[in-house]
Parts: C-alpha cells; sequence; structure tokens
C-alpha cells in the first residue's frame, strides 16, 4: 500500500469522526427549568422486599366523587409547552416493593404503580465501587406510568394487591368507571418467564370499565424512563431515543429539541428549543438509552402509535465534570379500542432494562440489537457496519471467553484479522512495491506525451501490463482496513462490556487512558498514551511505505495525516487506539518483510539512449534493466 493510498484511507477516517464529532456536539449550558430534587449519592442496592404481600395502610384511590357522564377515559392532552420535563419530586409516603434476581433489582413505587428505579446488579456506578449503576434513579415519571392523564399518573396512588418473589400486582379505580390492574413479572436469573432474559419484565395493564358507558377508542402514554450522561468521558453520541418501525430505527437526538444550530445565524432554521419531538408510529419497540444501558419496551401485540421525547435538566453537573447534565425522557403512545361497559382492554408488553449488550439484544424477537446504532450514520453504512460491527462483536466475546481479559481479547482479534486479510494486503504491498520502482519510466511516458493525455494513458497502461503491475492494487488494503476501523469503532462505542475494564496502564478501556494532565492555566491537558502510539506507528508506516511522485503540497499532507488523525483520535475509547497500535505493528512488521522480499526484484530504469529511444529498445518497447548488483562476473 502506498502512501497515496494510505493517505485516502486517513482522510476518510479522519472525516468519519468528524461526523460523529459534529453530529453529536455536546449542549451549552441552559438554564434551569425547575428545582430538582435532592438526591443522594449512589450507594449499594437496598435490600429486596418481602416476597409477600405488603401490609400497610389501604391505599386511598381516585374517584371519590359521583361518576360523571361521558367517556371513561378521554385522550391525554399535549404534553407542556415547558422547555424540559419536569423531574418527579420524592415521595416519602411512597410504598416501594421489589424483585430482584443474580442480574437486576427491580424497584416499584405505588405511586403510578410502576418501575421507579432498576439497579443493574453487574455493572458499577463508578471504578472499584461495589454500588450498582441505578436506570431512572432521577426521573421525570416512573418507568411505565401513565402520562399526561389528570388522576392517572406518577401521582396517582395504586393499591398493592400481591407481591411474590416474581410477580407484583397493583391495583387502581380511576373517577369510579375504570378498574386498572397492573401486573409485572421478573425472571430468574435462568429460567424462562417474563421473556426469557433476565433483565427483562413482563407487564400487563388490564383496563375494566366498570361503569354504563362505552369508552371510545383512544390512546394513553407509558413512560419509557429517563436516561443521562454518564461520565465527563461520555461523548453523548448515544444519549437518545430510539424507535424500531419494523423496518429500520429512528433516533432522536437532544440537540434536535434544544434549537439553534450554526445555519440559524444566517437566518435558516429555528434558533428557539421545542419543547417535545415525536417519532410517528408503527413502533415495534421504543427505547431511551446512553452509551451502555437502556430501557426497552416491545409491545407483545400490535406496535404502538408514536412516541413523544422530551429533556430533562437534572440541574447537577455531569459525575466528574463541571458541564451541566442534559438528559431525555421519552413515553410511548398505545392505541386503546372502545371499551364497552363490563368489558376490558389489555396493554402487555416486555420491558428490557438492562446493558447494551449485543449479543444479548441480538437473540430478542424484533431486533431489539438495533439500540446499538452499528449503523445509525450514513458513514457507518457505506462502509457496512451493521454487517461487519456485530461480526466483531461476536469475535470479541468469543476470545474474551477463552482468555477472560477485554484488552488481550482485543489484542487477538486485531492480530486474527490482519492474519485473515495478509494475503491480500501482501499482494498490494508488492504491487505497491513494484509501481515504485517504475516511476522513471513513467515520467518519461509523461514528458514525451505530455500534450496527447490518450496516448500517454495507453503508453502507461502498456507499461503497467508489461511488468504485471495493477495500478488499483495499492487500494485493496484501504479496501479492508477502513470499513474494519469504521465498524470496530462503532462497534467499542456504546459495548456495555469494556465499561471498567482495564488493560496494562488503562483503568477503562471504553474511555482515554489518561494517566497525568499538565495544567494550562484556564485547562488542563491530558496525557494518553495510547493515542500517542497509534501515531508513532503510523508516522513509522508511512515512512516505509512506497512513495509514489507527488508535488510538495501533496508532500505536506501525507506528513500532516498521522498528526491530524492523533489529534482526533486523541479523546476517544483507548480500546480503539490499542486496535490501531496493533494494527500498525503487524503492518510495519509485514511492510518489513515485503520490503526485503522486493529489494532484489529487477529495477524499471530507462535505457541508454539508442535503439527505440531514451528509454525504449527496438520498436519502442520498454526496456527492464536486469543488471544484477555488485560486480559483473563472466
Amino acid at each position: 500500500m502506498d502512501k497515496k493510498n494510505l493517505t485516502i484511507g486517513l482522510a476518510f477516517l479522519a472525516a468519519a469522526a468528524a461526523v460523529f464529532i459534529y453530529g453529536a456536539r455536546q449542549q451549552p449550558k441552559a438554564p434551569p427549568a425547575q428545582t430538582p430534587p435532592a438526591v443522594s449519592a449512589p450507594s449499594a442496592a437496598p435490600a429486596p422486599a418481602p416476597a409477600v404481600e405488603q401490609t400497610s395502610a389501604p391505599a386511598t384511590l381516585p374517584g371519590d366523587a359521583s361518576s360523571p357522564a361521558g367517556p371513561v377515559l378521554a385522550a391525554p392532552p399535549p404534553p407542556p409547552s415547558t422547555e424540559f420535563a419536569a423531574l418527579a419530586s420524592p415521595k416519602a409516603d411512597a410504598v416501594i416493593t421489589t424483585l430482584s434476581n443474580e442480574f437486576v433489582e427491580v424497584r416499584f413505587t405505588n405511586f403510578g404503580g410502576a418501575v421507579r428505579d432498576v439497579a443493574i446488579k453487574k455493572y458499577p456506578v463508578a471504578k472499584d465501587d461495589p454500588a450498582p449503576y441505578v436506570f431512572n434513579e432521577i426521573h421525570a415519571d416512573p418507568i411505565l406510568a401513565f402520562t399526561g392523564i389528570p388522576g392517572l399518573d406518577q401521582s396517582t396512588r395504586f393499591e398493592l394487591v400481591s407481591a411474590t418473589p416474581a410477580e407484583v400486582v397493583y391495583r387502581a379505580v380511576f373517577e369510579k368507571r375504570l378498574e386498572i390492574i397492573r401486573r409485572y413479572t421478573l425472571a430468574p436469573a435462568s429460567g424462562d418467564t417474563g421473556g426469557g432474559d433476565p433483565y427483562r419484565i413482563q407487564h400487563t395493564t388490564t383496563l375494566r370499565n366498570i361503569s354504563d358507558h362505552t369508552n371510545p377508542p383512544t390512546w394513553v402514554n407509558l413512560s419509557l424512563g429517563t436516561s443521562s450522561i454518564l461520565s465527563a468521558t461520555d461523548n453523548g453520541f448515544y444519549l437518545n431515543v430510539a424507535s424500531y418501525d419494523g423496518d429500520k430505527p429512528h433516533f432522536t437526538d437532544r440537540n434536535e429539541l434544544k434549537g439553534g444550530g450554526f445555519l440559524t445565524n444566517f437566518g435558516i432554521g429555528d434558533a428557539r428549543p421545542k419543547a417535545w419531538v415525536q417519532q410517528p408510529g408503527p413502533v415495534v419497540w421504543a427505547s431511551v438509552k446512553n452509551q451502555f444501558f437502556a430501557s426497552i419496551y416491545t409491545p407483545d401485540a400490535a406496535p404502538a402509535a408514536g412516541v413523544t421525547v422530551r429533556r430533562v435538566n437534572f440541574g447537577v453537573p455531569i459525575p466528574g465534570s463541571s458541564a451541566e447534565n442534559i438528559g431525555l425522557t421519552a413515553s410511548v403512545k398505545v392505541d386503546l379500542s372502545a371499551i364497552p361497559p363490563g368489558e376490558s382492554a389489555t396493554i402487555a408488553g416486555k420491558l428490557y432494562v438492562g446493558p447494551k449488550e449485543y449479543t444479548r439484544l441480538s437473540k430478542f424477537e424484533h431486533r431489539e440489537d438495533k439500540v446499538m446504532q452499528f449503523d445509525r450514520y450514513f458513514f457507518n453504512r457505506i462502509f457496512l457496519s451493521g454487517i461487519v460491527a456485530p461480526i466483531m462483536n461476536r469475535l470479541m466475546n468469543w476470545i474474551h471467553s477463552g482468555v477472560g481479559n477485554w484488552g488481550v481479547a482485543i489484542v487477538l482479534m486485531t492480530l486474527l484479522l490482519k492474519t485473515v486479510s495478509l494475503p491480500f494486503t501482501l499482494a498490494a504491498s508488492r504491487s505497491a512495491k513494484r509501481m515504485q520502482k517504475l516511476q522513471p519510466l513513467m515520467k518519461e511516458i509523461q514528458e514525451k506525451y505530455k500534450d496527447n493525455p490518450n496516448k500517454k494513458n495507453q503508453a502507461t497502461m502498456a507499461l503497467f501490463k508489461e511488468h504485471k503491475v495493477n495500478p488499483m492494487g495499492g487500494c485493496l488494503p484501504v479496501l479492508i482496513t477502513i470499513p474494519l476501523f469504521v465498524a470496530f469503532f462503532a462497534m467499542l462505542q456504546g459495548t456495555a462490556e469494556l465499561r471498567f475494564q482495564s488493560f496494562l496502564w488503562a483503568k477503562d478501556l471504553s474511555a482515554p487512558d489518561t494517566i497525568a494532565r499538565i495544567p494550562l492555566g484556564f485547562m488542563t491537558l491530558p496525557i494518553n498514551i495510547l493515542p500517542l502510539l497509534m501515531g508513532a506507528t503510523m508516522v513509522f508506516q508511512m515512512r516505509l511505505t512506497p512513495s509514489p511522485s507527488v508535488d510538495n503540497a501533496q508532500a505536506k499532507i501525507f506528513k500532516l495525516m498521522p498528526w491530524i488523525f492523533t489529534i482526533i483520535c486523541y479523546n476517544f475509547s483507548c480500546a480503539l487506539a490499542l486496535y490501531s497500535t496493533i494494527n500498525g505493528l503487524f503492518t510495519i512488521g509485514q511492510q518489513i518483510v515485503v520490503n526485503k522480499l522486493t529489494s532484489d526484484e529487477p529495477v524499471a530504469t530507462p535505457a541508454a539512449p539508442g535503439g527505440g529511444g531514451k528509454g525504449r529498445g527496438p520498436g519502442g518497447k520498454p526496456v527492464r534493466n536486469v543488471t544484477p548488483k555488485g560486480p559483473r562476473k563472466f
């Protein structure tokens, strides 16, 4: 692979990185929309509640007034027009009921009869902290709570009907006309109850019309939970709301709600923040997620009708940073058919709350693995990341199952991929080396036919054919390397398995391997070793690769590309730099071998004047210089 093709490849990768960076830039600070509730620091998950029916004062159910005429349940109004969704206030008299298995601890609240939060036991909240990460710990609504219906929302007190080690049942009556039964079943760690996965909860809500009036067709909104930036190293690319329509996924980022943007400086677009954004149906599943964790709700029967997305201002900084934490919340719209008196309507579905593990999500029924967003961006799609990234993820997990260390798994996976592509890379390297040796004859052709482009092209192609050189051969490594790099970048950015996994001096493979910081007055410069090693291998690799004939401007670009690429990747996950460094070291060794193998091949140089002209034999045919090195022997 010559320097020209190498630089083209690096330019493509730099462009891809730029797309990721500017496509999901951090939001500027915004004034708080409300006073956030006081939240204590993360702590160990509370002990599970007894797996028996709760003994507490009877819940006060809505509907003390006499039953009015009219529809039993009207459609909810539009969301409030405020810029941010309001955070829920802690309720001192809430009755918390817990379902637990080896992987999660699900805490239910009687207010809304829904999931208050979920502690994910296998994933700590911070490095070397025994407390688990808690999804929806600070929230606008409990997960699966009704939203937007006065008298039937997170403030509605449900009665706890029963609680067993595997199931919780709630009941409430809405305006003496609608009985609501909410049932939640958690799968055991090794069973198949409630959807077959230990992170999945089977949910069923039954609405029975106990009035004398038929309720016309309407809809309700169910909360999907609230998600936020995880840490100072979280770039926000994966903090969004996703839905799947049965054909392709749809994503809504925070930037789509904040308004503004570069073009608004020229009067193009709307600079005003949006109170909400709606994703249209059909919705096979919907999700609120961040970099490593997600809640995913999949209706059992008909798809949902849409998703409403809102921003949340947590009013506190991002952990480990002074930047303001702006998150997202969403609700899914579920249609209800008409409910005659004495009849019932049922809402049922599976709720997943857990880590974004591709090998787990890929087993689900409706492509829930699309929350990984391997092929969300155009650059991912043109390089087939949706196909390559899942293969790399499975390969990395398979290797890890044997070696037990994620850093070693990445190294071995890189070496395996390089070994598989070695024949193509060697062929391309030899072709590039031969191309370099043809440069004198190519210059001669350019000078001879500088006024006749057609003849110049014909003579050049004849030269390639005679010397068995494929002018496109040097592109093969680029065509192999770029898809692998882009797919690996897409794969590791949201892979929960790498979170807080250490390797050598790197404490977290999903974050930069910062070993120190240099104070620079208004900021500090992190010292990240692996990106520097990656840049060094790229510089050395370019010195070893054959140089095409280029002008001074191109030569300067060649020299700058490794440094530009190092700067772009400097604060990305160090797993990416580890992959690139091992890849570069392997390529350097390979290039050294190729250079030695091709150093004794015949060199094409212009022949002495005479015969067919400069560098030509009789008939104008090119002459190969096959004079052996060293003194001639007779």
